[in-house]
């Protein structure tokens, strides 16, 4: 198994098997085009590629006021058109002109929300998918004419590991040198 974070101080951390695909596609330090906005990871299956971007507003170094800042974007809809749909569109524009769009892409976009009330939760996730599904295919004022993604999913944690077993997540919070867990 192999283990992934999308940065040094992430919390949450995948487990692939060996012989999966996958890459990451929003290096740090890497030379990228200018003005783009890149997915986490990109996973290949058999019949599709998944686009994975991790949000994770209940990171432990992260304060209440800024957990509740970010809540209040993901129910106003700025951060899906602000962050996640450009980040699906350039993601999958960088992967056709680099020649490896030869199946369905999925967009999968993990939000750690564990940190909320799970009524909140349940609050931000409901019709979630659907309405990053129609920013993503209609951006301007009229639709894409291709379907560059053919679904998404939007998933907590939890759901996380109920949807991709083989491929568990977990949070990893640090121990400080106090002995605690997380930031005080």
């Amino acid at each position: 198994m192999q283990t992934y974070r999308a940065e040094e101080t992430a919390e949450l951390e995948f487990s692939f098997p060996d012989e999966l695909q996958w890459s990451e596609l929003d290096k740090q330090g890497v030379k990228l085009p200018v003005n783009m906005k890149f997915v986490d990871l990109v996973i290949e299956r058999e019949k599709d590629i998944l686009l994975v971007e991790i949000k994770d507003p209940s990171h432990s170094r992260s304060r209440d006021k800024q957990r509740n800042t970010y809540l209040k974007r993901l129910t106003d809809n700025s951060v899906l058109s602000q962050e996640l749909t450009p980040k699906a569109r350039d993601s999958y524009l960088y992967l056709h002109l680099m020649e490896r769009d030869h199946k369905p892409f999925k967009y999968v976009v993990l939000l750690g929300l564990d940190a909320f009330d799970p009524s909140v939760q349940k609050a931000v996730m409901t019709g979630f998918k659907d309405r990053l599904l129609a920013d993503i295919r209609e951006e301007s004022f009229e639709a894409w004419r291709r379907k560059h993604i053919a679904d998404c999913l939007v998933l907590s944690v939890e759901s996380w590991n109920q949807h991709f077993g083989d491929w568990p997540l977990s949070r990893v919070v640090p121990v400080l040198l106090d002995g605690t867990r997380g930031v005080h």
